[in-house]
Parts: structure tokens; C-alpha cells; sequence
């Protein structure tokens, strides 16, 4: 029997002993009845490991020892791909803390750390910060920096009108629970980070704890496409607001969002803007894997992906393959996941979706095609999300061809919120169009449906005919698209799966 085997016997050996002797202090103790109770309850099961056992065993990779280049590459694929939303998230917080104060950078909403700014209006086609924008809602945006201060998020009363605060820590898991949906009362909520120790002041409604100290914040209130609804919405978004714990006073605070600075924003090109960098990763995996205590069952990965580092500082020579390496998950692992027909649950007609958004845990794979695709996801009970590509026939969605999406009657995406369909050019931004609409749902108040109670949206470049018209969605005039279902607040046959969405059928 090998020597490592003697050891394993040896430990089992002593394990069992422990057992016997507290059998033997429990008889000593209790009498003959408790000792039988006891070997009665301990003899049908194996017994556990004592909880100090860990401390036994290595902490992790012994870092004297020489790793080959080839192992190390191996170790940093994985780094790379588990970190992708991290990283993301990451360097928004750190474009965030340039940010002087609440203002408008181009079409965007920006401000500093800690802060919230608001759009008044649906956003812009030009905004290239995060692919898969809607236009059902009016937008806020906002990085949390939960070590420097606990954050005060102010909710007024919304009435009748849906809306929905979306809080996501570093792994891009939701932690709050402020929306409609809720019942959420108006008042003041404090987000802390997992460290905070401090008192509550009087007047704040509740505190959630974020597991990480940088996040992001995004507010959405939904507006009519109406209006009358956009100039209804100002008189409520004005009291949306989030701020440090230091200037919490249990006052209401407003905002005319429509008067905050205005500066002109740097040629963002026709992608969504890039955040994670092979060249400069492992220089930023330590802030990361700091902010991010391991999960349950993650403190190997933890120790290897120290070791790694440890590795590079050791020989500087490794990085520069090690670079090579994540550039390659980056291209060959990380850029296909952008596209829809290539990842998440398959669903009926080519349709596909996801279960756990927002609350992705250990599921490696999906957090990270959906960090690439279209990150910051609300949770499956706030949104649930129907991803397309492809027509009936499984053929790439293109402007060159028109096509329909027919729901049958009453089978629009059952809500408790509204629904929606976008359309989105190759790179999951809105295609231009002269009458400016890019997605069409609850919010339009002229579709108009057919004799039997069917409702089709005809989905194509070229004008259709005047009949049509109020149920028209462009296309870009040439190249690929997508389709994309919201339900927001979504009744249970959405969430259940019992509901999927219709056909998306190529017209003649």
C-alpha cells in the first residue's frame, strides 16, 4: 500500500477513534440508553470530517515550484474566460471615477461613483456603452463603490407606472429587491458592501448587502411611446436619485435630469464599447479576485488562479504568452458567444432564453455569454428574455428579406408589466431608420391586430403599405438582425415555459 494510502487510513483510523471516545463520554454521561441512542444514530452513516479537518490538508499549488509555460496558458484560458464579466464591470467602475460629476456624455448618462444620472427619454441609437439597450423604458446608470461608502437610493412614488431598480454586484448578480414587482414602498433604501459594520441611520426603509464592493446600479421606468407619457414621466424620475450615506438628511431630493451638463462624447464607432483586455487582464485579476471573495466550493480555483500570478511576478517572462493565451479565449471562446444561436436554452422556432439571470452563481458559461452579449440582465421574476437569430427555417435574420412575427390571439407575452420586441443590428445596437422605432410593444398604442385577434409586426426594411404601417418594425436595409423578446413582471407561463414566443416566418 502506497504511503499516501497509510496516511488516508491513518486519518480515517483517527476519525473513528474520535467517534468512539465521544460514544464512551456520552455512556459516562447519560447511561446506557443515550450511548445506544447515539450508536444507533452514528453506525448506518459514514461520518463527517471534523470541521477544523481543511486545516489539514494544503492550502493550495505550492507556488516554489517551476510551473511549465503550457500548464500556466491552461490556468489563464480559464482565468480569463471566468473573470470576462468581472474585468467588464470592473473597468466601468474605473471610467466611472474619472467622472467629475452628474452629466450627459454624448447620448449617455454618466456620474461619478456612487451616483446615479438619468435619461428623460427613451436612449439613444448612438449610446454604444451597453449592447441590447431598450427603448421601453427611460434609463439610469450609475457604479457602485461600496468600500468607499454605504449608498443611499431614494424611491419615490411611482403610482401606477412600472418600474424596476436593478443592482448588480461584481459577478453581475443581482442583490436588491426594489421594483414594482416588490411592492416596494417610496423611501430610502442603503446599499452596504460585505465589510460594513456602521449604524443605520433612522429613516432608511431597508439594507441590502452587497457579497462585492463594486457594482452597478440601473434604474428603469417604463414610458408610453406617447407624448404626453414622455412629459408625464418627468414630474417622477426627477426624484430618482442615489447618493453617499453622508449626505443621507431623510429628505427627498430632486433632480431636474434635463438641465445636468452636456458634453460631447469621442467617436464610439458601430460596436458596443471594450471593456476587458488580454494585454492588460492579469494586471487587474488581483483587484478582482480581492473584490470578489470566493464562492462556495471556488477556493481551489481561487488558490490557482494566486498561484498564476504568483507565477508571472516570479518569471515575467510567462506574461507575454500568457497574454497570447486570453486573447485567443477572446476571439475563438469569448467573441462567438455574442451571437444568440450559439449559447442559452433552446426553445421552439429557433427561439432561445436563460433561467438564471442576474443570479448566475457558479454557472461560468452563461454569465459570461451573457456579460458578452447583453450584459446587466435583469433577475428571471423582474424580466425574462427571448433571444433570435434565425427565421423558421433556421436561416440567419437579414435586411434583405421581410419577415412577420404573429401572435395568436390573447398569446402576446403574458405581464404583470408590458412586453416588447426589438429589433437590433449585427452589433446589438438599433439600426437607424426614418420613423425612428426599434421596438414596438405595450408601449404603442397603435398596433392594431387582425380580424381573428391575432397581432403581426412585419419586420422588414422597405416601407410596407399603409395598412401595415402602425405594426411595422425596420430592418436594417442590408445585414444581419436580431429579435428580441422582453416580458417584464412576467406571469407564470412565461417563467414556466409554457409560453414561448411565435414563429419568426419569412414573407414572401
Amino acid at each position: 500500500m502506497s504511503n499516501t494510502n497509510d496516511q488516508r487510513l491513518d486519518r480515517r483510523t483517527l476519525l473513528r477513534a474520535g467517534a468512539i471516545l465521544a460514544a464512551a463520554s456520552t455512556l459516562g454521561a447519560s447511561g446506557h440508553s443515550a450511548a445506544h441512542a447515539q450508536a444507533s444514530s452514528l453506525n448506518p452513516q459514514p461520518l463527517p470530517p471534523s470541521p477544523e479537518w481543511a486545516r489539514a490538508l494544503p492550502p493550495g499549488p505550492d507556488t516554489s515550484v517551476k510551473i511549465t509555460e503550457a500548464y500556466a496558458a491552461m490556468i489563464a484560458c480559464d482565468a480569463y474566460f471566468w473573470a470576462w464579466p468581472m474585468v467588464n464591470l470592473y473597468n466601468k467602475r474605473l471610467n466611472f471615477k474619472n467622472v467629475p460629476e452628474v452629466m450627459m456624455v454624448g447620448p449617455g448618462p454618466a456620474a461619478p461613483l456612487n451616483r446615479v444620472a438619468m435619461l428623460t427619454d427613451y436612449i439613444e441609437p448612438e449610446q454604444r456603452l451597453v449592447a441590447c439597450p431598450n427603448q421601453d423604458v427611460v434609463y439610469g446608470a450609475g457604479s457602485l463603490a461600496l468600500d468607499l461608502s454605504p449608498v443611499v437610493v431614494q424611491v419615490p412614488d411611482f403610482g401606477d407606472r412600472f418600474w424596476v431598480y436593478q443592482m448588480v454586484d461584481l459577478r453581475t448578480d443581482g442583490f436588491v429587491q426594489l421594483g414594482k414587482m416588490y411592492g416596494t414602498t417610496p423611501g430610502f433604501y442603503l446599499l452596504v458592501g460585505p465589510n460594513w459594520r456602521g449604524d443605520i441611520p433612522k429613516g432608511i426603509t431597508r439594507v441590502f448587502r452587497s457579497p462585492t464592493n463594486t457594482g452597478f446600479a440601473g434604474p428603469r421606468v417604463f414610458q408610453d411611446d406617447t407624448p404626453e407619457d414622455k412629459k408625464a414621466i418627468q414630474s417622477v424620475i426627477q426624484w430618482i436619485t442615489m447618493y453617499p450615506l453622508a449626505e443621507f438628511d431623510g429628505r427627498m431630493k430632486s433632480t431636474d435630469w434635463s438641465k445636468i451638463k452636456k458634453v460631447p462624447a469621442t467617436s464610439a464607432g458601430e460596436a458596443e464599447t471594450k471593456w476587458v483586455f488580454p494585454d492588460k487582464f492579469f494586471d487587474q485579476l488581483p483587484d478582482v479576485l480581492a473584490d470578489a471573495p470566493p464562492l462556495p466550493g471556488e477556493e481551489s480555483r481561487y488558490a490557482q488562479m494566486r498561484a498564476l500570478l504568483e507565477a508571472i511576478k516570479n518569471n515575467p517572462a510567462l506574461k507575454a504568452p500568457l497574454i497570447k493565451a486570453a486573447t485567443e479565449v477572446e476571439e475563438q471562446i469569448v467573441k462567438p458567444l455574442f451571437e444568440f444561436r450559439n449559447w442559452g436554452q433552446q426553445l421552439p422556432h429557433h427561439w432561445s432564453t436563460i433561467s438564471n439571470e442576474a443570479a448566475f452563481g457558479a454557472d461560468y458559461f452563461t454569465r459570461t455569454a451573457a456579460a458578452k452579449s447583453n450584459i446587466l440582465v435583469n433577475s428571471p421574476n423582474e424580466t425574462k428574455y427571448f433571444y433570435q437569430d434565425l427565421d423558421a427555417s433556421g436561416a440567419r435574420l437579414n435586411g434583405a428579406n421581410r419577415y412577420t412575427v404573429t401572435f395568436a390571439k390573447d398569446q402576446t407575452p403574458p405581464v404583470n408589466g408590458f412586453w416588447s420586441l426589438t429589433l437590433y443590428n449585427e452589433h446589438h445596437f438599433f439600426a437607424p431608420n426614418e420613423i425612428k422605432r426599434y421596438s414596438t410593444g405595450t408601449k404603442n398604442k397603435a398596433l392594431k391586430h387582425n380580424p381573428d385577434g391575432s397581432l403581426t409586426i412585419h419586420v422588414q426594411a422597405d416601407t410596407p403599405p399603409a395598412a401595415q404601417r402602425d405594426n411595422w418594425l425596420p430592418a436594417p436595409k442590408g445585414g444581419d438582425f436580431t429579435l428580441y423578446v422582453r416580458a417584464y413582471w412576467p406571469k407564470t407561463p412565461v417563467t414556466d415555459g409554457s409560453w414561448t414566443p411565435p414563429a419568426v416566418q419569412r414573407a414572401g
